[in-house]
């Protein structure tokens, strides 16, 4: 059997580690055209922000790791082409530049996602940074550590962990967001609170932007100099870190025939294959069915590529696993004030045609007398036609993450409002008021959802 991955971070290095395996005397081969594999690229904005000071801690496994199980690293090699009908990958050096035909049995795609390039003029000067893969995080701690101003384009989940870095790194920031609000995964309102509680605590160290495009970039040979905007602010710099999304790596799959879904990223069944036979993919690059509509979603998020990593190897190797799909459970902090959600928000399900009662509540973490007390707000929501639980949205400096880990569990279940405000949860005055939050709000929503019913 000969197993070909392209691509290794997550879910192809986890696809690597699972398929040796799985099958012990397998031929494996890992191509990827970065120049290290099997890292966390999450842990990026905290190298950054100076949490630890090598940069290999971020390596899960090396190349010399997986040569011992017999599994072969191929570093700087890109897939150039899929040719299905032979079974071949065409592979080109990035050292040498040749190219070389690959065989395969079984190919298993995971290519990940890049980072998207907004529309701005002189985008391309010196210091203008995007956050992917370890040297981009290596570039940029450098660079904070000899500069007094930053400025973050985007403020999403990667914006948002940037700005703490580089505030903890004593720089001057300035988080520039088009739409009105930043973390616009959330519900409008409790995006609000968000910037609202950053802008509280940020006691002239950031300043944040919304509603504002960069549109120029200017500078000389040295580097970017500065920032200008829409509404004529010209923003003085000595770098910028493009935090505007990423999208998925498909066109080798496009050329192929593979299917390309809804979301724009490859099509995969709960199996992780596409609609060619022996040909899986996972990770960044693919869509994901979400739970709790049915519906696809495009999350690319290192916990579901490592599933679906492990998903992919196991029924490439003649297996049978299945993926279920994800409910967006997600979670980042900036500067000790944590924001969390899972399944679905108002706005998305509206957006799907879902008729949706909701309550929210703002409450302590714990009990008040404790030292380290602090409130956090929860939104929860349910389906006004079936009383179930849709999703949960909580922020605060209090343990917000715990009560939407909680809820992740209810939606797996399919409970309905009423069903899990019977939940029996954990309390003693460290962990939680004798009535925590959650319950709080489940109330609420219940009295809210009988009466509208």
């Amino acid at each position: 059997m000969k197993i070909v991955i392209l691509g290794g971070v997550a879910a192809g290095a986890k696809a690597a580690a699972k398929a040796r395996r799985i099958l012990p005397d397998a031929e494996i081969n890992l191509y990827t055209d970065d120049t290290h594999i099997s890292y966390s690229s999450c842990g990026l904005p905290y190298y950054i922000e100076g949490n630890f000071e090598d940069y290999r801690l971020l390596l899960v496994k090396s190349p010399e790791d997986f040569e011992k199980q017999n599994v072969h690293i191929h570093l700087q090699n890109r897939a150039v082409k899929i040719l299905p009908l032979s079974k071949q990958v065409l592979i080109e050096s990035l050292v040498t530049h040749e190219a070389f035909l690959v065989d395969y049995d079984r190919l298993i795609i995971a290519i990940g996602a890049s980072p998207v390039i907004p529309p701005i003029k002189n985008v391309n000067l010196n210091n203008v940074f995007t956050l992917r893969k370890i040297e981009d995080g290596i570039a940029i701690r450098k660079k904070a550590e000899s500069s007094k101003n930053a400025v973050i384009i985007g403020g999403g989940y990667i914006g948002i962990e940037m700005l703490e870095a580089l505030v903890k790194q004593n720089l001057n920031v300035t988080l520039i967001e088009y739409a009105p609000t930043i973390m616009q995964n959330f519900d409008d309102d409790m995006s609000k609170l968000i910037q609202e509680q950053l802008n509280y605590i940020q006691e002239d160290r950031f300043t944040i932007l919304t509603s504002e495009m960069a549109t120029e970039f200017s500078g000389d040979n040295d580097g970017i100099k500065a920032v200008r905007t829409g509404t004529g602010k010209e923003i003085p710099t000595d770098f910028v870190v493009l935090c505007a999304g990423v999208r998925p790596n498909t066109a080798i799959a496009v050329d192929a025939g593979i299917e390309i879904g809804i979301t724009g990223a490859i099509k995969v069944n709960e199996r992780m294959e596409t609609n060619i036979k022996d040909i899986y993919a996972c990770g960044d690059c693919v869509e994901e069915k979400l739970i709790i509509s049915n519906s696809k979603i495009w999350l690319p998020l290192g916990t579901n590529a490592n599933k679906e990593g492990r998903a992919a190897a196991i029924n490439a190797c003649g297996g049978d696993e299945k993926f279920p799909g994800v409910l967006g459970s997600a979670v980042t902090r900036c500067l000790g004030f944590t924001m969390s959600m899972t399944g679905l928000s108002v706005k998305a399900a509206n957006a799907l045609g879902i008729e949706t009662v909701f309550a929210k509540v703002t409450k302590d973490d714990k009990v008040g007398y404790m030292p380290d007390v602090n409130n956090i707000t929860l939104k929860l929501v349910a389906d006004k036609n079936s009383g179930k639980l849709l999703g949960c949205q909580a922020v605060g400096a209090g343990d917000a993450d715990k009560r939407v880990n909680t809820v992740t569990s209810a939606l797996l279940a399919g409970l309905t409002v009423n069903e899990f405000f019977h939940n029996d949860l954990t309390y003693a005055p460290p962990f939680s008021p004798t009535i925590d939050p959650l319950l709080n709000a489940a109330q609420i929503l219940s009295e809210k959802f009988n009466s509208a019913v």
